[in-house]
Formats: C-alpha cells, structure tokens, sequence
C-alpha cells in the first residue's frame, strides 16, 4: 500500500481526502502539532527524516487578513516552508503535490477564465506565497503536481469540518434569517470538495505538471448565492431579504479569478459546472427543494 504523507492533515480537504481513500493509501498526517512551519530549516529536516512515497502538502494559512497583516510570518508559512518540504521531496526523489490557488491571478485586469500558460498576476501577500512556490517547483523539481484551486465547497460530516464556502454561506444566512452580502464584483469558479477527494488517486497519477482544478461558472458570487438559495427552497421574497449584493467591494476594479481546466478535463479529471457541484452537494446531503428547516 502507498504511503502518502500529507499535511494540514486536520484541515478539511486534507481530512476528506482521507476519509474517502483511506482504503486505498496507508496516509501518514502531519500537523502543526508535528512541525512548525514558521521554521523553514526544520520543516526540511522533518521531512527528509520522514518516510513516505508521495506528500500531499495542503498546510497553509489562508487567511488573507493575517496574510496582508504579517506577511513576513506568514511567508514562512505560505511560502519558505513550502518550498523547503519540496526540496526534501526532490532530494528523496518523492513527488509531490501541491495545492496552490486562484488568487494567483487577483491582479489581472482582463476577463477569465485562466489557464496554466497564464503568467500569475497577484495582488494579495497569499497570492505572491502561491505563485512563488508554484515557480519555484517548474523550474526545480522534476516531478509534482501543482493543483490550483478554485474556491472549494462542501457540507459537514463526522471529524470533517467544511472552511466557509458558497453553500454554507447561504444555508447559514437562510437558516438564521440573518442578512448577508455577497460579492457582486467578482466571479470565479465554485467547485464541490467531493469531486477532489474522490478523483484523488487519479490526481496522484497526473503527468507531472500544473493543474487547474475547478468547475466552470460565469455568475458573480451574487448571483451564484442567488441560484443556491433557490435550490435549497427559499422563495423569492427570501432571496431578496436575506441574499443580498455587495456592490462596494472591488467598486474600484472588478475580480475575475476563473480557472481554465480543460488540462485536467483532457487528462481525465472529471469537472462540471458549478450548478452541477451544487446539485451533487445537495443530493450526497440529502437536501431537497423546499425541505430545508429553520
């Protein structure tokens, strides 16, 4: 059985990837309790010492507050100690992979969607983190495969806890009644969590390289909080008092950080669209067209 390291092995990708391989790989989780990814020349020794076939390397702070905050601190993170597990997977000659993001190409200023020949262009200290380590392993490694992501979504399950995404953004604002914003400025792709966590052994056979791994959707994040309340039954009085748009944010300079994954579609990976993910999300859950409670 291959045995796979993997870090941020508390985080929500990290955990439902090992729910639902678990059978398959012999998983070797890594968290902060482990190493400490603030010290770059550690984190390497850790993992030179470490005994794995491949490393899947999701730990990260993805906080852009913190980022924009503590660039330095968070760069150790984000960035130095990224690179530094690469270096000791390149020096045991293990591959591996990365979860990088979107957010690489916050600073364009033409429509999407992005594909990988598409040079990042970031605005945020996140997106600079990301895109460097994704440089840094083009031009040093010889195998890994670098994944970015679109904005992930997904439900709770058992010692699986989801981060914010479109879904439970809307389901807690119909759920408690509770106005909120979304972004009206923007688009991007949305993609169902279960899509990675199920295609996952494929992924780890990809021809080494980049991938975007996103479904396609061309709604705003308005309008897609819009269509997945409909779906989860509210009416339209509904939508209109609890999903709001948010028309200040990026006022200045509208967001379009849309994917292109035609290169995983042609390599195998399976991607819909975002009306599609929130179809699949709702039926795994059990949710139907008015039968959702308050």
């Amino acid at each position: 059985m291959q045995r796979i390291a993997i870090t941020g092995a508390t985080g929500y990708l990290a955990s439902l990837v090992q729910l639902y391989n678990r059978d398959r790989y012999e998983f070797v989780p890594v968290s902060r309790r482990d190493v400490n990814y603030t010290r770059p020349d550690e984190v390497e020794r850790f993992f030179l010492d470490l005994d794995f076939d491949l490393l899947f390397h999701t730990a990260a702070n993805a906080a852009t507050a913190d980022c924009e905050n503590d660039p330095a601190g968070t760069g150790l993170v984000n960035r130095d100690s990224a690179i530094a597990v690469a270096r000791a997977c390149a020096a045991k000659g293990k591959r591996m992979m990365f979860i990088s993001t979107e957010q690489v190409f916050n600073g364009l200023s033409v429509p999407g969607p992005f594909d990988e020949h598409v040079e990042p262009c970031c605005v945020t200290k996140y997106g600079l983190h990301k895109a460097d380590v994704d440089a840094w392993m083009a031009r040093e490694m010889d195998d890994y495969v670098t994944i970015r992501l679109s904005w992930m979504f997904g439900m709770a399950l058992p010692h699986v806890k989801p981060s914010p995404g479109i879904v439970g953004n809307v389901l807690k604002a119909l759920r408690t009644h509770t106005p909120t914003k979304f972004t009206a400025n923007e688009r991007r792709c949305m993609t169902y969590a279960q899509r990675l966590a199920d295609q996952f052994a494929s992924l780890c056979e990809l021809p080494s390289g980049l991938y975007h791994f996103a479904s396609a959707n061309d709604l705003t994040t308005y309008e897609s909080a819009c269509l997945v309340a409909h779906k989860l039954g509210a009416s339209n009085t509904e939508v209109e008092q609890l999903i709001l748009p948010d028309r200040e944010r990026y006022a200045e300079r509208f967001r379009d950080y849309r994917l292109d994954a035609s290169k995983a579609r042609q390599a195998g990976i399976e991607l819909g669209t975002f009306e599609e993910d929130v179809d699949l999300c709702l039926r795994d859950f059990g949710w139907f067209e008015s039968c959702w409670e308050v």
